[in-house]
């Protein structure tokens, strides 16, 4: 436990405050409304078809930071407050999620293995909590390790999910920043391209941290188990 306290405290509390301080900047760039009054709607259908891109629907839905582009079904979904806001933060978001789209129509290789991935990374997180549970109680009673074995391997495979998600969100940034940056009929200033590039750049570090911390989960897994084969 003490080892798992060490690996986990500081990766909890540097969530914490990367979360309130991703929350507090998109707080803020909500209230600042962009001088050309583009919604994100119109950010995200702009980019679209500035990109060739004309098979992808952007769609509203509810819920806040709920903002992600669905591969299968060809849709950007933006929450309420992007889809309909007027602000720097909205036009971020927007397009952001519009880069995944660029991404996809590229046939980004992260993407494609990050996509290739999601379903069986999804069902070995709906079954992972009983199999480490079941797992280390085999071990505290003596039991056979095969059990935390496989927890360990499902939690290695979300581990290299986690990490490769970070180049996809990244990139997606990237692209979003472009091209905010070269079209001046939605973005007017240098000041609101700062303000996009600093919301997009926090929103980036929750994926940093969620990466970090399904590594330490790892780590912890990884040395109870191998600790137990050493016993």
């Amino acid at each position: 436990m003490g080892t798992y306290l060490i690996l986990i405290i500081p990766i909890l509390l540097l969530s914490m405050f990367v979360q309130w301080r991703f929350r507090n900047k998109f707080s803020k760039y909500a209230e600042m409304q962009l001088n050309s009054g583009f919604s994100g709607k119109e950010v995200a259908e702009k980019m679209l078809q500035d990109n060739g891109i004309y098979n992808v629907k952007v769609m509203s839905m509810e819920g806040q930071l709920t903002d992600h582009y669905n591969p299968t079904e060809l849709t950007v979904n933006l929450s309420t407050d992007v889809y309909y806001g007027r602000s720097v933060a909205a036009a971020a978001v927007a397009a952001h999620e519009c880069g995944h789209a660029v991404q996809h129509a590229k046939s980004y290789s992260w993407l494609q293995l990050r996509s290739s991935m999601v379903p069986v990374v999804s069902i070995s997180s709906n079954l992972l909590q009983w199999v480490l549970l079941i797992g280390v109680m085999l071990i505290i009673f003596n039991g056979p390790p095969i059990v935390l074995a496989i927890g360990v391997a499902g939690l290695a495979l979300i581990t290299i999910f986690s990490f490769i998600t970070l180049p996809v969100e990244f990139d997606a940034s990237k692209r979003a920043l472009l091209w905010l940056k070269n079209n001046h009929s939605i973005m007017y200033t240098q000041e609101e391209n700062v303000q996009a590039k600093d919301a997009l750049w926090w929103a980036a570090m929750t994926y940093v941290v969620a990466a970090l911390g399904a590594l330490a989960n790892l780590l912890y897994y990884a040395s109870m188990l191998f600790g137990s084969r050493r016993d």
